[in-house]
Protein backbone atom coordinates (compact mmCIF):
# COMPACT_ATOMS: atom_id res chain seq x y z
CA UNK A 1 0.00 0.00 0.00
CA UNK A 2 1.76 3.57 -1.22
CA UNK A 3 1.07 6.26 1.56
CA UNK A 4 2.46 9.84 1.53
CA UNK A 5 5.38 11.42 3.93
CA UNK A 6 8.42 8.70 2.67
CA UNK A 7 10.79 11.17 3.99
CA UNK A 8 13.40 8.62 5.51
CA UNK A 9 15.66 8.56 2.15
CA UNK A 10 19.28 10.47 1.76
CA UNK A 11 19.39 12.97 4.38
CA UNK A 12 16.45 12.42 6.79
CA UNK A 13 13.13 13.99 6.85
CA UNK A 14 13.80 17.59 7.87
CA UNK A 15 15.88 17.94 4.15
CA UNK A 16 12.21 17.36 2.49
CA UNK A 17 9.52 19.58 1.94
CA UNK A 18 6.64 17.12 2.05
CA UNK A 19 3.79 17.77 -0.30
CA UNK A 20 2.63 14.36 -0.50
CA UNK A 21 1.35 13.85 3.68
CA UNK A 22 -1.28 16.01 4.99
CA UNK A 23 -0.49 16.93 8.16
CA UNK A 24 0.18 20.30 10.23
CA UNK A 25 1.93 23.00 7.98
CA UNK A 26 3.54 24.73 11.45
CA UNK A 27 4.04 21.12 12.66
CA UNK A 28 3.30 19.68 16.48
CA UNK A 29 1.66 22.28 18.37
CA UNK A 30 3.91 23.81 21.32
CA UNK A 31 0.99 22.30 23.77
CA UNK A 32 0.95 18.58 22.09
CA UNK A 33 5.47 18.72 22.83
CA UNK A 34 5.22 20.10 26.09
CA UNK A 35 2.38 17.55 27.31
CA UNK A 36 4.54 14.38 25.61
CA UNK A 37 8.03 15.99 27.83
CA UNK A 38 5.81 16.12 30.82
CA UNK A 39 5.15 12.40 29.80
CA UNK A 40 8.46 11.04 29.29
CA UNK A 41 9.39 10.05 33.01
CA UNK A 42 5.73 7.49 32.91
CA UNK A 43 7.30 5.60 29.87
CA UNK A 44 8.93 3.06 32.23
CA UNK A 45 5.33 2.09 33.51
CA UNK A 46 3.00 0.10 31.21
CA UNK A 47 0.62 2.14 29.76
CA UNK A 48 -3.31 2.58 31.13
CA UNK A 49 -4.69 -0.74 29.95
CA UNK A 50 -8.16 0.88 30.27
CA UNK A 51 -7.12 4.17 28.84
CA UNK A 52 -8.78 6.58 30.85
CA UNK A 53 -7.65 9.31 30.54
CA UNK A 54 -7.28 8.87 27.08
CA UNK A 55 -10.58 8.28 26.61
CA UNK A 56 -12.40 11.12 28.65
CA UNK A 57 -10.14 13.61 26.62
CA UNK A 58 -11.02 11.66 23.31
CA UNK A 59 -14.87 11.94 24.26
CA UNK A 60 -14.72 15.24 25.07
CA UNK A 61 -13.02 16.12 21.95
CA UNK A 62 -15.61 13.86 19.74
CA UNK A 63 -18.43 14.81 22.01
CA UNK A 64 -19.52 11.84 22.92
CA UNK A 65 -20.24 9.01 25.68
CA UNK A 66 -16.83 7.93 27.29
CA UNK A 67 -18.67 4.50 26.62
CA UNK A 68 -18.72 5.12 22.84
CA UNK A 69 -15.33 5.95 22.17
CA UNK A 70 -12.59 3.35 21.92
CA UNK A 71 -8.87 4.98 21.65
CA UNK A 72 -6.32 3.21 19.15
CA UNK A 73 -3.10 3.61 18.26
CA UNK A 74 -4.04 5.85 15.22
CA UNK A 75 -6.19 5.80 12.47
CA UNK A 76 -5.07 2.57 10.85
CA UNK A 77 -5.57 0.27 13.88
CA UNK A 78 -8.92 1.78 13.96
CA UNK A 79 -9.47 1.08 10.40
CA UNK A 80 -7.87 -2.61 11.41
CA UNK A 81 -9.84 -2.87 14.33
CA UNK A 82 -13.49 -2.27 12.91
CA UNK A 83 -12.23 -4.63 9.67
CA UNK A 84 -11.52 -7.65 12.24
CA UNK A 85 -15.34 -7.56 12.84
CA UNK A 86 -16.79 -6.37 9.49
CA UNK A 87 -19.62 -8.49 8.01
CA UNK A 88 -18.14 -10.97 4.94
CA UNK A 89 -19.01 -8.72 2.08
CA UNK A 90 -17.27 -5.15 2.43
CA UNK A 91 -18.15 -2.50 -0.28
CA UNK A 92 -15.56 -0.11 -0.95
CA UNK A 93 -15.50 3.05 -3.71
CA UNK A 94 -14.05 3.16 -6.43
CA UNK A 95 -11.29 5.71 -5.91
CA UNK A 96 -10.82 6.32 -2.25
CA UNK A 97 -7.73 5.13 0.49
CA UNK A 98 -6.60 1.99 -0.29
CA UNK A 99 -6.04 0.64 3.40
CA UNK A 100 -9.61 -0.53 3.23
CA UNK A 101 -9.60 -2.78 0.49
CA UNK A 102 -6.11 -4.05 2.11
CA UNK A 103 -7.16 -4.63 6.16
CA UNK A 104 -10.79 -6.45 4.47
CA UNK A 105 -8.57 -8.63 2.75
CA UNK A 106 -6.49 -9.20 5.50
CA UNK A 107 -9.20 -10.39 7.35
CA UNK A 108 -10.91 -12.70 4.73
CA UNK A 109 -13.48 -10.26 3.51
CA UNK A 110 -14.69 -9.76 0.11
CA UNK A 111 -13.98 -6.42 -1.27
CA UNK A 112 -16.91 -5.33 -3.83
CA UNK A 113 -17.02 -1.92 -5.15
CA UNK A 114 -19.50 0.36 -3.39
CA UNK A 115 -23.20 0.21 -4.52
CA UNK A 116 -23.35 -3.72 -4.98
CA UNK A 117 -23.90 -5.50 -2.00
CA UNK A 118 -26.20 -6.03 0.74
CA UNK A 119 -26.18 -7.06 3.99
CA UNK A 120 -22.43 -5.86 3.68
CA UNK A 121 -20.26 -3.40 5.55
CA UNK A 122 -20.19 -0.03 3.35
CA UNK A 123 -16.85 2.28 3.34
CA UNK A 124 -17.42 6.01 3.36
CA UNK A 125 -14.10 8.83 3.76
CA UNK A 126 -15.45 11.90 4.99
CA UNK A 127 -14.45 14.13 3.79
CA UNK A 128 -13.00 11.80 1.05
CA UNK A 129 -9.03 10.77 0.29
CA UNK A 130 -7.97 11.93 -2.35
CA UNK A 131 -10.48 14.21 -3.80
CA UNK A 132 -11.29 15.97 -0.47
CA UNK A 133 -15.14 15.95 -0.89
CA UNK A 134 -17.22 15.68 2.12
CA UNK A 135 -20.54 14.55 2.55
CA UNK A 136 -23.06 16.66 4.64
CA UNK A 137 -23.64 15.07 8.09
CA UNK A 138 -27.12 15.10 6.64
CA UNK A 139 -26.39 12.21 3.33
CA UNK A 140 -24.34 10.19 5.68
CA UNK A 141 -27.33 9.75 8.17
CA UNK A 142 -29.71 8.96 4.73
CA UNK A 143 -26.73 6.94 3.78
CA UNK A 144 -27.01 4.91 6.82
CA UNK A 145 -30.59 4.92 6.96
CA UNK A 146 -30.69 3.47 3.03
CA UNK A 147 -27.93 0.97 3.94
CA UNK A 148 -29.37 -0.19 7.18
CA UNK A 149 -32.84 -1.27 5.90
CA UNK A 150 -30.40 -3.61 3.29
CA UNK A 151 -28.93 -5.47 6.36
CA UNK A 152 -25.91 -3.49 5.89
CA UNK A 153 -23.39 -1.52 8.27
CA UNK A 154 -21.78 1.99 7.42
CA UNK A 155 -18.32 2.54 8.55
CA UNK A 156 -17.38 5.98 8.19
CA UNK A 157 -13.44 7.37 8.29
CA UNK A 158 -13.23 10.75 9.55
CA UNK A 159 -9.49 11.39 9.42
CA UNK A 160 -9.99 14.57 7.98
CA UNK A 161 -13.17 15.53 9.69
CA UNK A 162 -11.15 18.72 11.91
CA UNK A 163 -11.33 20.58 8.79
CA UNK A 164 -15.10 20.19 8.51
CA UNK A 165 -16.94 19.19 11.88
CA UNK A 166 -20.39 20.22 10.73
CA UNK A 167 -19.89 17.66 8.51
CA UNK A 168 -19.28 14.44 11.13
CA UNK A 169 -21.52 11.64 12.62
CA UNK A 170 -19.66 11.23 15.35
CA UNK A 171 -22.29 11.93 17.58
CA UNK A 172 -24.90 9.92 15.48
CA UNK A 173 -22.99 6.71 16.36
CA UNK A 174 -25.75 3.94 16.50
CA UNK A 175 -26.22 0.31 15.76
CA UNK A 176 -24.53 -0.33 12.11
CA UNK A 177 -23.17 3.22 12.21
CA UNK A 178 -19.22 3.13 13.39
CA UNK A 179 -16.98 6.04 13.13
CA UNK A 180 -13.14 5.87 12.71
CA UNK A 181 -10.73 8.86 13.07
CA UNK A 182 -7.26 10.04 14.06
CA UNK A 183 -5.48 13.11 15.44
CA UNK A 184 -2.38 12.47 13.22
CA UNK A 185 -3.10 15.29 10.87
CA UNK A 186 -4.76 17.41 13.03
CA UNK A 187 -1.72 17.61 15.45
CA UNK A 188 0.91 16.35 13.18
CA UNK A 189 1.78 13.55 15.57
CA UNK A 190 1.85 10.49 12.49
CA UNK A 191 5.35 9.37 14.72
CA UNK A 192 2.82 8.80 18.14
CA UNK A 193 0.13 7.23 16.57
CA UNK A 194 -3.43 8.66 18.20
CA UNK A 195 -6.50 7.27 16.57
CA UNK A 196 -10.36 6.52 17.68
CA UNK A 197 -13.68 4.27 17.18
CA UNK A 198 -16.78 5.90 18.09
CA UNK A 199 -20.02 3.26 18.05
CA UNK A 200 -22.58 1.97 20.35
CA UNK A 201 -21.28 0.92 23.39
CA UNK A 202 -21.78 -2.53 22.55
CA UNK A 203 -20.01 -2.60 19.70
CA UNK A 204 -17.67 -0.16 21.17
CA UNK A 205 -17.02 -3.06 24.15
CA UNK A 206 -16.94 -5.63 21.39
CA UNK A 207 -14.53 -4.16 19.99
CA UNK A 208 -12.22 -3.47 22.75
CA UNK A 209 -12.29 -7.37 23.96
CA UNK A 210 -10.81 -8.17 20.50
CA UNK A 211 -8.11 -5.11 20.34
CA UNK A 212 -4.62 -5.96 21.73
CA UNK A 213 -3.81 -4.90 25.31
CA UNK A 214 -2.03 -1.64 26.08
CA UNK A 215 -2.86 -0.61 22.33
CA UNK A 216 -2.14 3.19 23.31
CA UNK A 217 1.58 4.36 24.18
CA UNK A 218 2.11 6.50 27.02
CA UNK A 219 2.48 9.64 24.99
CA UNK A 220 -0.36 9.26 23.04
CA UNK A 221 -2.74 8.69 26.11
CA UNK A 222 -1.32 12.00 27.27
CA UNK A 223 -1.69 14.07 24.42
CA UNK A 224 -5.43 12.99 24.51
CA UNK A 225 -6.53 13.43 27.78
CA UNK A 226 -5.33 17.20 27.09
CA UNK A 227 -7.82 17.47 23.81
CA UNK A 228 -10.40 19.20 26.13
CA UNK A 229 -8.03 22.40 27.16
CA UNK A 230 -7.51 23.04 23.48
CA UNK A 231 -10.22 22.64 21.11
CA UNK A 232 -10.16 26.70 20.28
CA UNK A 233 -6.87 25.92 19.22
CA UNK A 234 -7.78 23.17 16.58
CA UNK A 235 -10.12 24.90 15.27
CA UNK A 236 -8.05 28.23 14.93
CA UNK A 237 -5.63 26.27 13.11
CA UNK A 238 -8.63 24.47 10.94
CA UNK A 239 -9.95 28.24 9.93
CA UNK A 240 -6.30 28.60 9.23
CA UNK A 241 -5.91 25.85 6.98
CA UNK A 242 -9.25 26.93 4.51
CA UNK A 243 -8.07 30.53 3.23
CA UNK A 244 -4.65 28.72 2.87
CA UNK A 245 -6.19 26.40 0.83
CA UNK A 246 -7.63 28.67 -1.34
CA UNK A 247 -4.92 30.70 -2.16
CA UNK A 248 -2.83 27.54 -3.19
CA UNK A 249 -5.53 25.92 -5.54
CA UNK A 250 -6.14 29.78 -7.18
CA UNK A 251 -2.25 30.01 -7.92
CA UNK A 252 -2.02 26.41 -8.78
CA UNK A 253 -5.44 26.82 -11.26
CA UNK A 254 -3.06 29.87 -11.98
CA UNK A 255 -0.73 27.28 -13.56
CA UNK A 256 -3.48 25.53 -15.85
CA UNK A 257 -4.48 23.01 -13.63
CA UNK A 258 -7.97 21.80 -12.38
CA UNK A 259 -8.48 22.04 -8.73
CA UNK A 260 -11.23 20.05 -7.35
CA UNK A 261 -12.82 21.98 -4.59
CA UNK A 262 -11.79 20.42 -1.42
CA UNK A 263 -13.13 20.41 2.47
CA UNK A 264 -9.83 18.48 3.41
CA UNK A 265 -6.07 20.50 4.19
CA UNK A 266 -5.48 18.94 0.80
CA UNK A 267 -6.27 19.27 -2.86
CA UNK A 268 -6.90 17.19 -5.63
CA UNK A 269 -5.03 18.34 -8.88
CA UNK A 270 -5.56 17.28 -12.60
CA UNK A 271 -2.29 19.07 -14.43
CA UNK A 272 -3.97 17.68 -17.86
CA UNK A 273 -0.14 16.12 -19.06
CA UNK A 274 1.29 13.22 -17.86
CA UNK A 275 3.62 14.41 -14.53
CA UNK A 276 6.10 11.48 -14.04
CA UNK A 277 8.65 13.13 -14.98
CA UNK A 278 7.44 16.76 -13.18
CA UNK A 279 7.31 15.29 -10.00
CA UNK A 280 10.81 13.53 -10.41
CA UNK A 281 12.23 16.49 -11.25
CA UNK A 282 10.97 18.26 -8.06
CA UNK A 283 11.99 15.06 -5.79
CA UNK A 284 15.39 16.67 -7.06
CA UNK A 285 14.83 19.77 -5.47
CA UNK A 286 14.06 18.11 -2.41
CA UNK A 287 10.26 18.44 -2.57
CA UNK A 288 7.90 15.53 -2.50
CA UNK A 289 4.41 14.82 -4.28
CA UNK A 290 1.49 12.29 -3.73
CA UNK A 291 1.17 11.24 -7.34
CA UNK A 292 -2.57 9.13 -7.97
CA UNK A 293 -1.86 5.92 -9.58
CA UNK A 294 -2.48 3.95 -6.43
CA UNK A 295 -5.79 5.19 -6.12
CA UNK A 296 -6.71 4.40 -9.86
CA UNK A 297 -5.87 8.13 -11.50
CA UNK A 298 -4.33 8.99 -14.01
CA UNK A 299 -0.35 10.78 -14.37
CA UNK A 300 -1.52 13.55 -14.76
CA UNK A 301 -3.77 13.71 -11.15
CA UNK A 302 -1.57 14.60 -7.93
CA UNK A 303 -3.24 15.00 -4.20
CA UNK A 304 -1.28 18.07 -2.79
CA UNK A 305 -0.97 18.83 1.03
CA UNK A 306 -1.80 22.19 2.11
CA UNK A 307 1.15 24.00 3.93
CA UNK A 308 2.29 27.34 4.64
CA UNK A 309 1.75 30.19 2.51
CA UNK A 310 5.39 30.80 1.92
CA UNK A 311 6.08 26.86 1.38
CA UNK A 312 3.16 26.86 -1.26
CA UNK A 313 4.89 29.65 -3.09
CA UNK A 314 8.42 27.97 -3.49
CA UNK A 315 6.42 24.82 -4.26
CA UNK A 316 4.32 26.78 -6.96
CA UNK A 317 7.21 28.93 -8.33
CA UNK A 318 9.40 26.01 -8.67
CA UNK A 319 6.98 23.63 -10.69
CA UNK A 320 6.15 26.66 -13.08
CA UNK A 321 9.35 26.71 -13.87
CA UNK A 322 9.78 22.98 -14.62
CA UNK A 323 6.60 22.87 -16.67
CA UNK A 324 8.10 25.99 -18.92
CA UNK A 325 11.34 24.28 -19.33
CA UNK A 326 9.64 20.70 -20.23
CA UNK A 327 7.51 22.91 -22.89
CA UNK A 328 10.68 24.76 -24.15
CA UNK A 329 11.85 21.12 -24.31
Amino acid sequence: MKHGGNVWEGEGPESWLDFSANLRPEGTPDWVMETMKKALSDTRYYPDRAMKAARRGLAAYAGVDERQILPTAGGASAIDLVMSQAKEKVCVPHVTFGEYRERALVHGRCVEEWGRGKEASFILCNPNNPTGRACTREEVLSLHAEIAAAGGELIVDEAFIDFCPENSVRGDVQEGLTVVGSLTKTLCIPGVRLGYICAAPEKIESLEKQALPWALGTLASAVASKLPEHLGQLHEGVMANAARRERFADALAALGAEVMPSNANFLLVDFKRNMIKAAERLKKERMLVRTCASFGLPDSVWRLAVKRDEENQLFVQTLRMILEESNEG
